[in-house]
């Protein structure tokens, strides 16, 4: 009598992607799964299916993405506040981790001055590659005359002091390297209207190194539009972060980091004029596509050409006002005295 042979165990997979992601168990895929994803790639697995948006939209799940995309999110203050976003840390990431869009001037809709926040709240870090070297929230009043009046200027660290890094401080010949570890992510919070910005391009725009002192000048850089036709149709969101090498070993130093408003002919915009712009970048959309350190490179690029055509403008319009000047000066002259020797 013939023995059929043992069949081997079927082997099949199924290739529906939604019936294999309903098998695991919702505690596994949000316990083991999604808490190993980062913000974006987070966001695109909720879109996949309705099981993985529920999951992806837990609070805790998000608030645990911001703190370790930006360890300033853990301060207590700004604890709270991210909780009081409308959805919460997701509304927070969804408004801080973009670039700010490069709106047309024309299309920005002017601020009421009745909505401006009357305190402004800046979480900063900075890595060095994949290691922080710096992480510091500061609150900013937005009320008083003074603010209202001076040049706007945010600054992280007081004159005299610095931060240590274990970080080599990069040889001249090596300080456009230093620009391309450095990452830098300035959130500015409106607590009274739970709105948030990222204000950096991730990645310095330029470094510049001091000829005399040696300290190296990294900038950071967002654009935005301003008053139409005036020298602040567009405006720059500045920040630099100046560093310096240490007196023993050679490390780096973190001494300087501050914001400012800076018009096209170079001018620094005061505080009323900032918080207008910055109110116009709260409520405008922010940007989704391109990588964030190039887009913002990009932008600053086309920036300085729309200031060198400004400028050069400018000076064409300065030299004929000038080449009019002198001919009606001359001509001037010339009938004065043909009145003179016609008497």
């Amino acid at each position: 009598m013939a023995h059929s042979a043992p069949q081997p165990p079927s082997t099949t997979v199924d290739e529906n992607p939604s019936a294999s992601i309903s098998a695991v168990h919702p505690d596994i895929i949000q316990a083991h799964i999604l808490t190993r994803l980062d913000g974006p790639t987070l966001a695109s697995a909720a879109c996949t299916s309705s099981q993985l948006h529920s999951l992806a939209s837990n609070h805790r799940l998000w608030s645990n993405v911001c703190h370790s995309t930006w360890p300033s999110t853990a301060a207590p203050r700004i604890r709270h506040l991210i909780s009081s976003f409308p959805d919460g840390a997701f509304s927070f990431f969804s408004d801080s981790f973009p670039l700010l869009a490069n709106l047309d001037s024309s299309s920005a809709a002017a601020a009421d001055h009745h909505d401006r926040p009357s305190e402004l709240i800046s979480a900063v870090d900075i890595y060095h590659g994949e290691k922080l070297i710096f992480s510091k929230v500061v609150e900013t009043e937005t009320v008083s005359g003074w603010f209202m009046c001076s040049p706007f200027r945010v600054d992280l660290l007081d004159p005299k002091d610095v931060v240590p890094t274990s970080v080599k401080y990069p040889e001249a010949d090596t300080c456009r390297d230093l620009g391309e570890e450095l990452r830098l992510s300035w959130i500015l919070i409106d607590p009274a209207g739970r709105r948030a910005m990222n204000l950096s391009s991730h990645t310095a725009v330029s470094v510049q190194r001091h000829w005399l002192s040696g300290e190296a000048h990294a900038r950071f850089a967002s654009i935005l539009p301003g008053e139409k036709g005036s020298a602040s149709e567009y405006v720059q969101l500045g920040i630099v972060v100046t560093c310096g090498v240490g007196s023993e070993g050679g490390e780096l130093q973190v001494r300087e980091v501050s914001l400012q408003v800076e018009d096209m002919d170079g001018m620094h915009l005061n505080g009323k004029e900032s918080l207008v712009i910055l109110q116009k970048g709260l409520e405008g959309r922010k940007g989704r596509k391109g990588r964030r350190g190039e887009e913002g490179r990009r932008r600053y690029e086309e920036y300085l050409e729309r200031k060198r055509e400004r400028k050069e403008k400018k000076m064409r319009t300065e030299g004929t006002l000038d080449t009019l000047c002198v001919t009606f000066g001359v001509l001037g002259f010339l009938l004065f005295w043909l009145f003179v020797l016609c008497r």
